[in-house]
This record gives structure tokens, sequence and C-alpha cells, in this order.
């Protein structure tokens, strides 16, 4: 099992996603004679996880039932461990689009915190992409490096524990795009710069507050960086439903049909005898999401 390439069977030492409901799902890692206690009873690792496929529906002590899921970078967000605030997908989607990242890519990251991103990142640019990321709090670094190892992905990864701000990123001219998420993404701003390729490249930045964006557009026009543009994404989710809608009565069809020879006329035809009608559609949320934060995207030009 890895992060980055799909098993079908559950081995032992796998992080795999167990599966109660679409709001309740939690990480565990299989080892064998070990127990994992659920709403619903026991999942015993041996007999009830080692050996199965990915996806199977496990019955557990209790009579209820689980499923157990394969890790993916969308279900470790969910379920992670929390060390710090972390990105969901709404911004992960749209921060890997727009730094434009792609099988391959070298992509450099500060600061970890608690890895959502990062994985998401890692199975992008797998097999043959690379990530430098670079986290200030030396246990938070620490955790996140074991967890890269745990999930088979350190192979693509590089993890720093270091000021990004005084010490930069550890490499120069190798990063095809850029990512910071820090108190004070100004102050980094000149070591993106120093660790993109000459020939360009796209860095974002995630800062909750309109003044830190202020600051870092200014960094970004000063070090050259051209094409910046600061978005916010809030998702709306729309319910669908079937409805049931009445149909109006007009009474009888007024038009009247003339007979070939022109003698003869019709009676008025009835109303069809339907008084309602059901249809799919969809009805917007009455709350959504609010503010998570602002991500300003800039452009290295060619040198």
């Amino acid at each position: 099992m890895s992060f980055v390439e799909y098993a079908d069977c559950i081995q032992e030492g796998d992080i795999a996603i167990v599966y109660q409901s679409h709001d309740s799902m939690m990480p565990v890692k299989v080892q064998r004679g070990a127990q994992t206690q659920t709403r619903y009873g026991v999942i015993r690792h041996s007999s009830d996880l080692i050996g199965r496929r990915y996806g199977s529906k496990i019955t557990c002590s209790k009579g209820g039932w689980v499923h157990v899921l394969h890790p993916t970078p969308e279900l470790w967000t969910i379920t992670l461990p929390h060390r710090t605030q972390i990105l969901y997908t709404t911004d992960i989607a749209t921060i890997t689009m727009m730094l434009e990242l792609k099988p391959g890519s070298i992509v450099c990251e500060s600061g970890t915190g608690s890895g959502s991103l990062s994985h998401a990142i890692l199975r992008t640019i797998a097999p043959t992409g690379h990530l430098h990321t670079v986290e200030f709090h030396q246990q938070r670094a620490e955790k996140v490096a074991e967890e890269f190892k745990e999930h088979r992905v350190d192979h693509l990864v590089t993890v720093r524990n270091q000021d990004v701000c005084k010490d930069g990123f550890g490499v120069t001219g190798v990063a095809d795009a850029v990512f910071l998420d820090i108190p004070s993404p100004w102050e980094a701003v000149k070591h993106a710069k120093a660790a993109m390729k000459r020939h360009g490249g796209r860095v974002c930045s995630f800062s909750p507050c309109i003044e830190q964006v202020q600051k870092t557009c200014e960094a970004l026009v000063d070090q050259g960086f051209e094409e910046l543009s600061t978005l916010e994404v809030l998702l709306r989710v729309h319910d669908v439903r079937t409805v049931s809608l009445a149909l109006p009565d007009f009474g009888p069809d007024p038009s009247v049909q003339t007979q070939p020879d022109g003698t003869e006329k019709t009676t008025p035809t009835a109303a069809p005898n339907q008084t309602s009608i059901s249809l799919k559609t969809t009805v917007p949320p009455r709350e959504i999401p609010g503010h998570t934060g602002y991500l300003t995207f800039a452009t290295k030009p060619r040198t």
C-alpha cells in the first residue's frame, strides 16, 4: 500500500481508512494481532483485515459493519491527526491546478504542518517528481517525516526543519512551483525566487488575512514576479432531490378540429387526468462554509 500506488489487498503495516458513515472515518495502521474499537464493535486485524480486499464490508463484533477503504490524499485530509490548521480539498484542488503541477514536477513547500497538502502534491508529482518541504517546528517536522515513511512516499519528499524566512528551502534553481503557508510569506518571497528554475515557474501563498496578502503582493512585485492574482474559494454544494409539482387545471381543451368534409366538428377534449408531476431538482444550501483564506498566485518570468 502506498498513497501514490494502488494495492488490491490489505497487508500488515498498511494504513487503512475505516469508513463507518459519511461523517465518521478513521485511519488504522494494520498490525497482526491488533484490534480496533468502533461504534459497531471490534475489528480484529489478523482475521478481519489482513488479506482482505480494499473496499470490503467488514462485520464487527456487535453485528454492525464498516467498509475498509484504500487511503487517498482526500481521505487522509478528512481523517488525519490535526497538529495545525490544515488545507481542505476545495483549496487543494485549486492550488494543484493553478501551480500547474504534473508528474515529474519539483515543488518547494513551507510550512508542512499536518501534511494535508503535502500528500496531494506527492500524488500529483509521482513517480518522478520531488517535494522539498520545510517545517519550522521540530516535533511537527519529525512527526510528518514518520508519516511519509509509513505511507511509503518518503522517496518522493525531503523534510527540512528550519526557518524558511531566514534559511530558505535548502535548494536553489530546481523548483517548478513554490507554495507558502506561513505567517509572514513576504519574508520568504526572495527565497522562493531563488529556489525556482531559471526558466520560471509558479508561486502560491495562502493567507487568512487581507493585510498579509497586501504585503505579499508588494514583495512579489519587488522580486519581479508577474501575473499576480488573488482569489478565495467558497464551496456551494446543492442538494439534489425529487419534488412533486401540481399541474394547473385549465379546463377542457377549447380547440375544435374540423372533419375532412368540413361539415362536422368534434367535441372539446377533456384535460388529462394528471394532477401532479415528479421531477429532479437542486436546492441551494441555506448555509455555506465561510472564509478559509486567500490564495495569491504569481509567475516568475524566464530569466
